[in-house]
């Protein structure tokens, strides 16, 4: 039986929890940060977990994560 492949390039952005759920990156924190608050800036550099509609997708393109 042939092994189903992991998607690298999700393998890179998302990482799994002690609970098996899925942790990802926010968005917006790469350019144009010179008008977004500090406050702002801080809370997008924390990382979020994945939302429940799409962690099925994102499962199947981890099948062992």
């Amino acid at each position: 039986m042939p092994k189903i492949k992991t998607n690298k390039c999700a393998a890179k952005r998302f990482t799994t929890t002690g609970t098996g759920k899925f942790r990802r990156r926010k968005q917006n924190k790469r350019h144009i940060l010179t008008k977004k608050t500090a406050k702002r800036k801080r809370s997008l550099s924390t990382s979020a977990i994945v939302d429940s509609a799409n962690e099925g997708a994102v499962r199947r393109l981890l099948p062992y994560a």
